[in-house]
């Protein structure tokens, strides 16, 4: 974990949204929080992600998501040297890794 962004105002983030349950919340949430341009680019940085991690090469990635090389080159930096949060995402979305609820049911 990156203890550059570990505080009080960050764990309050992310509790509100480990609170959201259904994408209507997440839309008005996200819609109150962030700008259209904010949340457009966290959405484009994880669809760059799962491209890479599909192994979709640089030039089908800009194509389809008109990200710039040098966002695709951040993101598959994070992919190969972050956190796994990409990972672990992409594996709950694919029904491949337990989620917080199954963990707490075992």
């Amino acid at each position: 974990m990156n203890s550059k962004i570990k505080d009080e105002s960050v764990d309050f983030l992310f509790q509100a949204v480990l609170s959201l349950k259904t994408p209507e919340d997440c839309y008005a949430f996200f819609e109150d929080l962030c700008t259209v341009p904010e949340i457009k680019a966290m959405s484009q940085r994880l669809l760059v992600a799962h491209m890479l991690s599909t192994k979709q090469n640089y030039q089908h990635i800009v194509h389809v998501t008109h990200a710039s090389t040098a966002t695709i080159s951040r993101v598959n930096r994070s992919l190969n040297y972050g956190c796994d949060g990409y990972k672990l995402v992409f594996d709950r979305i694919d029904g491949k890794a337990p989620t917080a609820e199954d963990e707490s049911n075992s």
